[in-house]
């Protein structure tokens, strides 16, 4: 499907993200944004609002729970064993979608671009809560439902990010 026919939808209020296929729903999900709540300046861990695309997609054909670490594989398998090992690492999973902001001065250029801040959606651990605030900034997802959505949307595909709710 063209990324014009797709967009993803996130609430930070309801701590949920949709995928609609035009006026469609068909995908429904619980998320977790940051801890910090909204925000666009660098360096605030904080969850960027308003719109965005898809600008890459990284991590096709990984097994699931693989970890990255820059955006690359380490060759390491997320377990509870490893987490114990790494106590500080923010675990980043199984696929990334990196966002690219869409307005100048908002959520791109500067000291409130998105993409030069790293913002993702990506897998987490599957012990981590969904529905709660809990990430440094990004959009955390279910390790299974964050592979449904990266098989389903190309780059390009637009992200709308929104406080309010859907």
């Amino acid at each position: 499907m063209p990324a014009s026919d797709l967009l993803i939808k996130i609430s930070i209020d309801e701590q949920r993200l949709q995928l609609l296929e035009g006026d469609r729903i068909v995908m429904d999900v619980a998320v977790a944004t940051a801890a910090n709540g909204p925000g666009e300046l660098m360096h605030s861990e904080c969850t960027p609002r308003g719109r965005h695309r898809v600008r890459a997609r990284i991590g096709d054909g990984c097994p699931e729970n693989t970890v990255f670490i820059g955006r690359r594989p380490t060759g390491e398998i997320y377990s509870p064993a490893l987490r114990a090992a790494h106590p500080g690492r923010d675990w980043i999973l199984t696929r990334i979608l990196w966002l690219c902001g869409e307005e100048p001065g908002r959520n791109r250029l500067g000291q409130v671009d998105s993409m030069h801040r790293y913002i993702y959606i990506h897998g987490c651990p599957d012990e981590d809560p969904m529905g709660t605030p809990s990430s440094h900034g990004c959009v955390k997802m279910r390790n299974s439902e964050v592979i449904e959505l990266f098989d389903r949307v190309p780059a390009g595909t637009p992200v709308i990010i929104l406080e309010s709710p859907l």
